[in-house]
């Protein structure tokens, strides 16, 4: 059984504006971390999806895919290191407490 691009697609689609709303809607410094794990992960589905239907022989999008999860990994363990930081200076991890840092 094959299921149509379509369905990938919208779920791709749904998973990019959740992490779209998340992004600009939160004040927790983890909460926005997920939002954009959430925009990269839509878009490693967009990479495989496309590569399946398009070129079913090539393995192209399978490694954009791979090469965006060492990349979201990397960002991850920066940002939660940086997280981190803030939370050890300010006893909190809110983004509008991050311009206290400045001094």
């Amino acid at each position: 059984m094959d299921i149509h691009i379509l369905y990938y697609l919208i779920i791709s689609t749904i998973m990019l504006f959740c992490g779209i709303y998340g992004f600009f809607t939160r004040k927790n410094l983890l909460a926005l971390l997920i939002s954009v794990e959430l925009m990269l992960n839509a878009t490693n589905i967009n990479f495989a999806v496309f590569n399946r239907y398009l070129f079913p022989d090539a393995l192209e999008g399978h490694f954009f895919t791979l090469f965006g999860i060492a990349i979201a990994a990397a960002e991850t363990a920066v940002a939660i290191a940086i997280i981190i930081n803030v939370y050890r200076n300010l006893k909190q991890i809110l983004t509008d407490d991050i311009t206290d840092l400045r001094g």
